[in-house]
């Protein structure tokens, strides 16, 4: 997810999240199976997954079913307590840097929608020492929402307005990881999809989960999403429910 982390150009903990850490763990959509089964069918082995950056499980509970074990952290307490409680799960508050892992246990290691928040360097130097041999590494990202009509029309204008106050590293983001550095072996990039069906209230949820939104918000005084939750219901119309979509890029790397 694209939750709380280390700041790629920044030294210490670059917390966007937390504030809206009860809306992120009711709004943020949920990646689809597809997922799961890549990572599945690429693992040489599936003992256990570490979720780095899990913020509130939507990745760690996905692992549950192909992992004997998944191990889930994040930087930020408020949203682990958001993460679901289950069986073979464990949580704990960490950062991405420095993993509570010993050297070389880990088969897969995940990181959703939180890579271009992170210190790399020292992430990366960190993945190395608790990746097994033959483990995995998995990042990915998604960019704005699709949406049908002017829906997608207003969602875009509203993401336009808030240009001065996305944080630097949303470039990543829009650039689908292109520009991200990935230095591992056997690289590979899929395209994936994300899926919702939504109500309005579930979208603008979502939209107030944004980091931009919650620096506008601390920085202006004022919330953009007053303005804009007027227009999106126009244009939501009559409907109880629509369909918006995330494009999904997917990398994948092994540590030799």
């Amino acid at each position: 997810m694209e939750t709380a982390g280390s700041g790629s150009g920044r030294a210490g903990f670059a917390d966007h999240f937390s504030a809206v850490a009860e809306g992120y763990a009711l709004y943020r959509p949920r990646y689809p199976r597809a997922l799961f089964d890549a990572i599945a069918a690429r693992a040489a082995r599936h003992r256990l997954a570490w979720d780095c950056a899990t913020g509130s499980g939507q990745a760690a509970t996905g692992l549950l079913e192909y992992f004997e074990h998944v191990v889930a952290t994040d930087a930020s307490t408020a949203q682990l307590r958001g993460a679901p409680a289950a069986p073979r799960l464990s949580l704990a508050a960490a950062r991405a840097e420095a993993a509570p892992l010993a050297a070389g246990v880990v088969d897969v290691l995940t990181v959703g929608q939180a890579l271009h928040w992170f210190q790399l360097g020292a992430f990366y130097r960190e993945t190395r020492r608790v990746l097994h041999a033959d483990g995995l590494i998995v990042a990915w990202t998604y960019d704005n929402l699709r949406a049908d009509g002017e829906v997608a029309e207003v969602v875009d204008e509203l993401y336009q307005s808030l240009t001065a106050y996305w944080p630097e590293e949303r470039h990543l983001v829009e650039a689908r990881y292109r520009d991200l550095p990935f230095p591992f072996s056997a690289v590979e990039r899929l395209e994936l999809a994300m899926q919702e069906t939504w109500t309005l209230e579930q979208l603008i949820g979502y939209l107030g989960t944004w980091s931009a939104v919650k620096r506008f918000r601390e920085q202006e005084s004022l919330d953009p999403l007053q303005t804009y939750s007027s227009r999106l219901a126009e244009a939501w119309g009559e409907q109880p429910c629509r369909q918006v979509t995330w494009p999904l890029t997917v990398l994948c790397g092994r540590p030799g």
